[in-house]
């Protein structure tokens, strides 16, 4: 197993990895609208929904690994009414290619967070 850090999405904040590397998979863990510095970003679900990408794109990175070799993500909602402004930005990362998905609504995240996202991909 290789753990992977980068300095390009937020530090974790308990006893976990931003992702791990196991037999050409990577493992992130759940991403929310911290900025790399730690600060959560202020603003309705798209905005969120954007640094969590923002974090995705940098820890996938790191992993070599990208959105292109996705092959499954799992989203979580504060609530499912955000459901179609969540799915609308999504759309916007996962266009062309699109991995399989888990969509669930959950009684709260951490930082009290809109949404949070986590992928499973095959590194290049």
């Amino acid at each position: 197993m290789e753990k992977v850090q980068t300095s390009k999405a937020p530090q974790a904040i308990g006893p976990y990895s931003q992702g791990i590397i196991v037999n050409n998979m990577f493992y992130s863990s759940g991403q929310i609208a911290l900025t790399p510095e730690g600060e959560m970003v202020q603003g309705d679900v798209k905005e969120q929904t954007h640094q969590v990408f923002k974090n995705l794109k940098a820890v996938l990175e790191a992993a070599g690994a990208s959105l292109e070799t996705v092959v499954k993500t799992t989203v979580f909602l504060k609530s499912m009414d955000d459901f179609a402004a969540v799915n609308e930005v999504y759309g916007q990362y996962f266009n062309e290619h699109k991995p399989a998905r888990s969509c669930v609504a959950v009684a709260q995240l951490p930082k009290d967070a809109l949404v949070e996202i986590e992928v499973i991909a095959l590194v290049k």
